[in-house]
């Protein structure tokens, strides 16, 4: 275990490390709050702080894609998402391309072409579905995205997670939201748990951070703990044997 308590960015870029680019990963990144709460005043961005950020933006820098849900997208905006010219010269360094994709879940692709998720984004976006999706969404899509279609009748992640692997995209950040966490954990395709634990009690009935997913214990094991202030930087992992 890290026992580091001075948080800086090439402390967290050697801390959150993936075990094994070539290996498929699904790190599931989040902030919550001591109560529990996923959100403050409907959006997760009141919850964190500078170090809840240089986490993420850590994380984004390691990551090969970024994913996240049609919700999240419409509640937190994710337009122009990129890292910054320090940490692109740090994955130019490490062979990766400068900025990581994006991509987003939709089954009803309930998403506007001229968003900021497409109209800002630095690199071609992506968007995963179904077939049976809307298909005169998914060509309005086509014409500022990628499209992957996974699955008949739903969203099958794990053929996702298979064909963002086939690409090269094999290290998947997934930043919510809560329903996508559930989906994406009752698939069993949750390999990491990254959790910025806020230090702040909201009450009120915010969500946890999955949803949807039925209950059953899911052990995993702790990879760091990296106290940051008064915020604490928590990362978990299931065992590697239960890995595919």
């Amino acid at each position: 275990m890290i026992e580091e308590s001075r948080v800086d960015r090439a402390t967290l870029l050697e801390a959150y490390a993936p075990p094994d680019r070539e290996a498929p990963m699904v790190r599931m990144n989040f902030v919550a709050s001591i109560d529990g709460a996923v959100t403050l005043d409907g959006r997760s961005g009141g919850l964190g702080d500078a170090s809840d950020r240089l986490a993420m933006q850590a994380m984004r820098t390691l990551a090969d894609v970024v994913l996240v849900g049609a919700g999240t997208v419409r509640a937190e905006g994710y337009g122009g998402l990129s890292v910054d010219e320090a940490d692109a010269a740090w994955r130019r360094a490490h062979d990766l391309d400068d900025q990581p994709r994006v991509a987003v879940v939709s089954s009803r692709l309930d998403l506007d072409p001229r968003h900021p998720f497409f109209a800002k984004a630095v690199r071609r976006p992506m968007v995963v579905t179904h077939a049976a999706s809307p298909e005169p969404r998914r060509a309005a899509l086509a014409e500022v995205a990628d499209v992957l279609v996974c699955g008949s009748a739903a969203v099958d992640l794990a053929a996702a997670r298979r064909s963002l692997a086939a690409g090269g995209l094999t290290q998947v950040l997934c930043e919510g939201g809560p329903h996508l966490f559930g989906a994406l954990l009752d698939a069993d395709l949750v390999d990491e748990v990254c959790l910025s634990l806020s230090p702040t009690l909201v009450g009120g009935t915010a969500g946890r951070i999955v949803r949807g997913a039925p209950e059953l214990a899911r052990p995993m094991r702790l990879v760091h703990a990296l106290p940051a202030g008064d915020l604490l930087l928590l990362r978990y992992a299931r065992d590697l044997d239960e890995r595919d």
